[in-house]
């Protein structure tokens, strides 16, 4: 007597039937299709809950500071996010009102900008060594700039506009909101992951969260910090070199330098071409003294700030940034790092101790 399996149980039984084999696998793969498209268009859920994540991680430090002095948990919460919206609206208060009036003044000013850099040296030199190129440069970014249907066209039309900013701020609020309720029951998310692994790998894999959410926290704290160090050095070698709109470009040079790898590069080009476009001397002297402080930035404030939030060989720092930045976007350029450092840690604490158990 065998136990073989009767052929009518057997997936090949199956193709007997093809009428009901195809229909369930079409049915299948529609399901399959389905799901796809559902991931696909939650994509804006998925990335709000990842800031509001990677925001409650980075809070969490100064939460535990005050909770170490004797502050519950929930009162340490409510400190610092007191703290933290009293910051944003003072911030809000004392930059909003000029930056919207610099950016005006710098709409209105811009053909008697241009005008004037058409008599520089500047100008007449690069007219003359490309000829009517960059003339005609400056008369389509004068147009672009100062053509109301123009700017409209930009932003998509003002409904679209009207649109764009309201679903700014309220993606802005939803990320609040959701870091608020991550920061209040991050403790309990933890002790729920934990309890997926093994009993017997639960002691690894708190120790590895642990040291992983406590890096990606102070990382997130010492790009904000450099980046505060970038705005301010911005707005005073505007101010002192008498280049216009310093509070624009200081908030332009803080939101962009909080890209890692790539964002002081990129401010250097614009803060270089906005200053150009006001003096071309003030703007060669921007360029090598913003040149000079991306030096000591890159080693002096970085390996201070940074030395005790995370430590990611630099070849792997680039590769990182390279792909969160294609794959996610700004998202995925701001976590690359935090991300790369997790996977060397895994690899040091579980890959590598498993290897060497090998005899």
């Amino acid at each position: 007597m065998t136990d073989e399996t009767p052929a009518s149980r057997t997936f090949w039984a199956n193709l007997n039937r093809p009428f009901s084999l195809g229909f369930f696998l079409v049915l299948g793969g529609l399901v399959a299709i389905a799901l796809g498209m559902a991931i696909t268009q939650l994509v804006t859920v998925w990335i709000y809950i990842a800031f509001a994540l990677f925001v409650a991680l980075g809070l969490d430090p100064l939460v535990r500071r005050l909770q170490g002095r004797g502050l519950s948990r929930t009162w340490a919460i409510v400190v610092v996010y007191f703290f933290f919206a009293l910051f944003a609206a003072l911030v809000l208060w004392l930059i909003i009102p000029t930056v919207v009036t610099q950016v005006a003044e710098f709409v209105a000013d811009l053909p008697a900008t241009i005008a004037a850099f058409r008599q520089t040296e500047f100008f007449a030199w690069a007219s003359t060594q490309l000829g009517d190129t960059v003339a005609n440069l400056l008369a389509e970014i004068q147009k672009l700039l100062t053509d109301p249907g123009n700017l409209a066209a930009i932003g998509g039309g003002v409904v679209q506009v009207g649109v764009t900013v309201v679903s700014g701020v309220s993606g802005l609020l939803i990320i609040v909101v959701l870091s608020l309720y991550f920061l209040a029951t991050l403790p309990q998310m933890k002790e729920a992951f934990y309890r997926l692994a093994p009993a017997r790998n639960r002691p690894l894999t708190r120790d590895l969260t642990e040291e992983i959410t406590a890096s990606v926290g102070s990382y997130l704290a010492g790009m904000v910090t450099l980046a505060f160090f970038n705005a301010v050095f911005t707005f005073l070698l505007y101010l002192v070199l008498g280049l216009p709109f310093p509070q624009l470009m200081a908030v332009i040079a803080f939101c962009i330098t909080v890209i890692p790898l790539v964002g002081t590069v990129l401010f250097w080009v614009i803060g270089s071409l906005v200053a150009l476009i006001s003096d071309p001397l003030s703007a060669l002297v921007f360029a090598i003294g913003y040149l000079v402080y991306m030096q000591i930035e890159a080693y002096v404030l970085t390996p201070r700030v940074m030395n005790k939030a995370i430590s990611v060989p630099g070849s792997l720092v680039v590769i990182g940034a390279l792909i969160g930045g294609t794959l996610l976007g700004l998202l995925g350029a701001l976590i690359a790092i935090p991300v790369t450092a997790s996977i060397l840690l895994i690899i040091k604490k579980v890959l590598i101790p498993k290897q060497d158990a090998r005899t």
